[in-house]
């Protein structure tokens, strides 16, 4: 039997724990609706009577996978946080997130395709809920 040992720095353990995990009907939705036609993003009423929603931009910005997940620590960013942009003369443009495709994972999760071509995250009930910004501990 292996175990993974994970070193944090304090400030990292700080951030994990100012959110508050949660379990039970707190992480099983009740609805989802997701706006793919009209872009604006997901909402999920969870069976606790808690509503969140989230626009496709923080949702693609706070991808779970472990490639977005490491670059993220490294930066020192939020999940949802945005990259810093370099200065330029003249700002590129970047088309606003939206998913091709959005697919049930099993019963505990999404699966979203993005216009980027990025695919590998798999947005599980548990991550979106405890990332649910009413879901912060005050600072």
């Amino acid at each position: 039997m292996s175990h993974e040992i994970k070193f944090v720095s304090a400030a990292e353990a700080a951030r994990e724990a100012a959110i508050v995990k949660l379990t039970g009907a707190a992480i099983q939705p009740a609805k989802v609706r997701v706006d793919k036609t009209g872009g604006t993003g997901m909402e999920i009423e969870w069976r606790d009577g808690h509503k969140s929603s989230w626009s496709f931009a923080w949702l693609r910005l706070a991808c779970p996978c472990a490639t977005c997940n490491e670059e993220r620590e490294a930066e020192g960013r939020e999940p949802g946080e945005a990259k810093p942009k370099p200065k330029a003369v003249l700002p590129m443009f970047e088309a606003p997130a939206r998913p091709r495709e959005v697919t049930p994972v099993g019963k505990y999760a999404l699966r979203f395709t993005w216009n980027d071509g990025h695919e590998a995250g798999l947005y599980s009930w548990d991550y979106l809920r405890n990332v649910c910004d009413e879901q912060r501990k005050p600072q």
